[in-house]
């Protein structure tokens, strides 16, 4: 690649060893060049002025001003991709989703505190989400939420449905690319209001800000459980699921294991675990298993929550799959569709962070409902009793 196509990186922290260390990280980059430095909030404006970085790093624990003011503040003044750099501890776990609350792409939880010298730990995972948030359109950034779209469009019947549900119209050129070899199950003919129903949601990158669009729009009556897999590490599950709680009006929790699964809350799976089911009689309890090896490199993984619901078909699922980079969900939705009946629902690449996961779902030609983020809860209660 030339460098002239090489997206433009500034690294904020307040400690040089840590400006140098994430900076050799990209000294053979093909796609990122490191074009400046920052020590802290106040230097990361100034320079993200002159400099106009394609993205930012940027340490949430700095001196003068940190990086949730800086962020704030870029927002508003030059907005720009960031991606934080978070000590994983009960703050900064806090301090984190405050950051994804207000703009910011993503983050890395460093493995040893403010100055982690194993830092090369997490390279690759810091690298890769840099180079993705690069090309993340700022628009979607600044404005979570977005205005109702044109009424609901089936994929299955490719009419307009008379819901007053707003779902994404698919443009037509979507709905040619389609897996000739995978089917659509003609599910909506066959749903029963009266059978017991899941809810099953998986997200990654601009997940924390999806789920808060979704889960407090869900209302408290809604007749079934919801199962969370956000790619997060384990710490920052728990702070992402107690506030959520405190802006929904259904229950939110972190999965615990052995929970008996209840109508009316949402189970998010906790950092480094899968969250798979067993059958307690006529109920259903959560197992959290970390011996599983990751999937595609998560634990906790959609496609094993997926496929590992799968074997319940005695229950119909609402599947959600929302923002997020790569393919996870892929697999498990395909597993999910031949077992069972199944309504799929992907976000729209409209109001996606990444749309990675809802594309690479949306290929199977398996997904029934495509709709923006803040008509995705209508869309699941469309059809639960």
């Amino acid at each position: 690649m030339n460098i002239s196509q090489q997206k433009k990186l500034l690294i904020v922290d307040d400690s040089a060893f840590m400006r140098k260390l994430i900076s050799d990280f990209f000294t053979d980059n093909t796609k990122v060049q490191v074009v400046g430095t920052a020590r802290n909030g106040n230097d990361a404006l100034r320079k993200i002025k002159i400099l106009k970085p394609d993205v930012v790093t940027m340490d949430i624990e700095m001196p003068e001003m940190n990086g949730l003011e800086a962020l704030k503040k870029i927002m508003a003044e030059s907005p720009v991709p960031v991606v934080m750099l978070s000590s994983m501890t009960e703050r900064g776990a806090n301090s984190t989703l405050d950051a994804m609350a207000n703009g910011a792409v993503d983050f890395i939880a460093k493995p040893s505190g403010t100055i982690s010298l194993d830092l090369h730990k997490v390279k690759e995972d810091l690298v890769f989400k840099v180079e993705q948030a690069a090309n993340v359109q700022v628009s979607k950034l600044r404005n979570s939420s977005v205005k109702p779209s044109t009424a609901p469009t089936s994929i299955v019947t490719g009419q307009q449905s008379d819901t007053r549900f707003s779902t994404r119209r698919i443009p037509r050129i979507q709905r040619q690319e389609r897996n000739t070899e995978m089917a659509v199950t003609n599910v909506k003919s066959e749903w029963s209001a009266q059978s017991k129903k899941m809810v099953l949601i998986g997200t990654s990158t601009g997940g924390p800000r999806a789920l808060q669009e979704v889960l407090t729009r869900i209302p408290a009556t809604i007749k079934a459980p919801i199962l969370v897999v956000q790619h997060m590490p384990a710490g920052f599950t728990k702070s992402l699921s107690n506030r959520l709680n405190q802006l929904a009006k259904i229950t939110v929790k972190e999965a615990e294991n052995g929970d008996v699964l209840q109508d009316g809350v949402a189970y998010i799976a906790p950092g480094g675990y899968h969250m798979k089911l067993r059958k307690i009689g006529m109920t259903y309890g959560i197992l959290l298993d970390d011996q599983e090896p990751p999937r595609g490199g998560h634990r906790p993984s959609v496609d094993v929550l997926f496929e590992d619901n799968s074997q319940f078909n005695e229950i119909d699922k609402v599947a959600v799959i929302m923002t997020g980079m790569g393919a996870d969900g892929k697999k498990g939705l395909i597993q999910l569709k031949n077992t069972g009946k199944v309504i799929a629902i992907t976000e729209s690449a409209n109001t996606c962070i990444v749309y990675g996961m809802p594309k690479a779902a949306f290929e199977t030609g398996l997904v029934d409902e495509v709709a923006d983020v803040d008509d995705i809860a209508e869309t699941i209660m469309k059809y639960l009793p």
